[in-house]
């Protein structure tokens, strides 16, 4: 089986879970090998916990540029490891800036770049990549046809599972081209934690939509939210009238999610919405409105005020948590 080259995603000295997603799904179609750039002291324990997930090889470079810089960088290093090798595919995480690396190497080696995948696997002629088109309302599959493949997946497209592998650690020095420093990063701003996942990698994601009525409304969903550790979510409408913050819009023009669930509250179920959060597992709609657009892509309805509906559930929830 060929090398997979998996771009590992790591935050505050901890690998971040759609990493390990995709070194399960790179098991499919070939033998995992973890890159993991600029994580200074803390790769060794990383090294060992991509091991835990499949990685038979772990590739470290550090240098200040991966932190000093954006994105340059890290293209960098990926094309210079794929091309000291022959690695049967790259997989990145489906995040802004994951899109934009796989671009940028997909252009450099000559290959084709497929971009939000929800799914990958093995195929006679390579990979094989499903993804959501038209507001999730088809699906796709398709592979690149010449050069290595570079694809971009949704986090949530798989769960991560462990499957012991060597995660023999190769360190590697990396020239840094002219435009690796194009782009400076010149300040960072903490973002204040809320003690809940992050919207696009949450398993669980619990959202409010005009329904909830204001922002107080909120309270019931954060409350049920907090009970299945989930993340929350919101509605254009519920952003657009000031009752939640942007960075949690669920839709088209906000955050597209993936989760295992997928609670939506008072939320109608416009196209807007539904492009966003369409290729969940299962999908639970609570909402008043028995003709709302939302049931007919739910797998579970509740027909009934969600400010009734949501505190006996988040009870439910907490009983049996005991």
């Amino acid at each position: 089986m060929g090398e997979v080259l998996v771009l590992v995603d790591h935050v505050d000295g901890a690998v971040r879970k759609p990493a390990l997603e995709l070194l399960t799904l790179a098991r499919r179609i070939g033998e995992p090998s973890a890159v993991l750039l600029g994580a200074g002291a803390a790769a060794a324990e990383l090294a060992v916990k991509l091991g835990e997930f499949g990685a038979a090889t772990v590739y470290t470079a550090d240098a200040a540029e991966f932190g000093e810089f954006l994105v340059v960088p890290k293209v960098d290093a990926l094309e210079q490891i794929a091309g000291a090798g022959s690695p049967v595919a790259v997989l990145v995480t489906s995040s802004g800036e994951g899109k934009e690396v796989a671009a940028r190497l997909a252009l450099r080696l000559g290959s084709g770049v497929i971009t939000d995948a929800v799914d990958v696997t093995a195929g006679d002629g390579g990979p094989v990549a499903t993804q959501s088109a038209f507001a999730a309302s088809f699906s796709t599959t398709s592979r690149v046809s010449r050069g290595v493949p570079v694809i971009t997946v949704k986090p949530n497209a798989v769960g991560p599972e462990a499957a012991p592998a060597a995660g023999a650690v190769q360190s590697v020095v990396v020239e840094f081209g002219a435009a690796a420093s194009g782009t400076r990063v010149v300040s960072r701003t903490a973002r204040v934690s809320t003690g809940r996942p992050e919207l696009t990698e949450a398993a669980i994601v619990v959202s409010g939509g005009r329904g909830v009525g204001a922002a107080e409304g909120f309270g019931v969903v954060e409350e049920l939210a907090d009970s299945l550790g989930a993340a929350v979510g919101a509605s254009r409408a519920a952003v657009d009238a000031g009752w939640y913050p942007h960075s949690n819009q669920v839709g088209q023009t906000g955050k597209q999610v993936s989760p295992q669930l997928y609670i939506a509250n008072g939320i109608s179920g416009a196209i807007q919405h539904r492009a966003g959060m369409q290729t969940s597992k299962t999908i639970v709609a609570v909402n008043k409105d028995a003709e709302a657009p939302i049931f007919e892509l739910a797998d579970y309805g509740v027909v009934g005020d969600l400010f009734a509906v949501l505190p006996q559930l988040t009870a439910e929830i907490k009983a049996r948590k005991g």
